[in-house]
């Protein structure tokens, strides 16, 4: 049986941040992932957007990470050279009485930490976006976008530069948890019937984390939420988007609304969606689901055509909350939790988990530690 140091599971974004910050801190660290690329599940099939930090309950992970892990990925893009653009975002009251929704948006935000939003009237809105119909609206200038699969190359190349190792195609098949005096008492099994012994293991499985975990011999089992899927469904804009920032309509009771994102290029996208599934693998787009995209944006965007939007991608959350229940925060379970010494699980790792995930590696590294 094969010793190593730490073994993180899963190499999207997370997983590569937290596999690239132990390997920094001097640990002999492997990643392990099942596909044969990095970064092919949730980390590639999102909007790739940098948030701010604004809507999340104050004092949660996701609120707090959300803001430490922003600063920390503009400053590494900047370094690193990885293509990025703080493009900024207008969240649009489109009804009069969303207008004082606004100003609670601004205090939630404060409360996180999140200090630089600026109130529009309409016409200030419409002299940023000519093409927006709006009451009134919020500029973010913190928010932006980011070459997601420029960022995991980058964390990528940090982690093997500082000596990590990456194993593609090797997923995990079973993990024991052997409590006593073994210098390396958590045993990993892979498919192929390799066998790891290590002293770290962090679950950053992302799709797969929570079952990961539920198959784990030697962890309490009612500590462990129950696993949910929700598909994102996305609509690309046929032509160029007359809009240079992102555009958000302001949160109603079923959620963020229909968003426009852009891409690098400028490239328009409308979504995601939420639509709950069963099988995480069920990533085709129904292309019926853009009828209801049409009356959401025409609220913001009434020149709307036709017939211009079309099918995009999917992407799924790993959600640990369900379909009627409040949206559920990071859980970040190490040994404190749990009393396994040198293990973390990451669950429910979704959105804004990109943008956190600097802040999530460094956090990870604080619970071992």
């Amino acid at each position: 049986m094969e010793q190593v140091d730490a073994v993180v599971i899963g190499a999207g974004v997370v997983g590569l941040a937290v596999g690239r910050a132990l390997a920094l801190a001097g640990r002999e660290v492997m990643v392990l992932e099942s596909a044969n690329a990095i970064g092919t599940g949730t980390s590639s099939r999102n909007s790739e957007v940098i948030h701010a930090g604004i809507y999340y309950p104050a004092g949660s992970l996701k609120a707090r990470l959300c803001v430490q892990g922003k600063g920390l990925l503009y400053a590494y893009c900047t370094e690193r050279g990885v293509a990025h653009q703080r493009m900024g975002k207008l969240i649009v009251a489109t009804r009069p009485e969303q207008v004082p929704t606004l100003d609670g948006i601004v205090a939630k935000a404060a409360a996180n930490g999140v200090h630089d939003l600026q109130k529009l009237s309409a016409a200030q809105a419409r002299a940023l976006e000519p093409a927006l119909a709006c009451e009134a609206a919020l500029l973010s200038p913190s928010t932006g976008v980011v070459d997601s699969h420029g960022l995991m190359l980058a964390l990528q190349g940090d982690l093997e530069n500082a000596g990590g190792l990456l194993a593609l195609l090797s997923p995990v098949q079973g993990i024991g948890l052997q409590q006593g005096t073994a210098t390396h008492p958590i045993r990993v099994i892979t498919q192929d019937g390799t066998e790891l012994a290590c002293r770290t293991l962090v679950n950053a499985a992302g799709l797969n984390a929570v079952a990961l975990a539920r198959g784990m011999q030697g962890l309490a089992q009612d500590l462990l939420p129950s696993a949910h899927f929700a598909k994102g469904n996305y609509f690309t804009l046929a032509g160029k988007a007359p809009f240079s920032r992102l555009i958000y309509p302001v949160p109603e009771a079923a959620g963020l609304g229909v968003h426009l994102t852009l891409d690098l290029g400028g490239q328009a996208k409308f979504g995601p969606d939420v639509q709950w599934v069963d099988d995480p693998a069920d990533l085709q787009v129904d292309p019926r689901r853009g009828d209801a995209f049409y009356d959401e944006v025409r609220r913001y965007w009434p020149d709307l055509q036709d017939g211009a939007l079309q099918p995009g991608y999917a992407g799924m959350r790993p959600k640990i909350s369900g379909p009627h229940e409040a949206a559920a925060d990071f859980m970040i379970q190490g040994p404190a939790e749990h009393g396994v010494p040198g293990l973390v699980n990451l669950l429910g790792i979704e959105s804004p988990g990109l943008t956190s995930s600097l802040a999530i590696a460094a956090e990870v590294c604080a619970r071992l530690a």
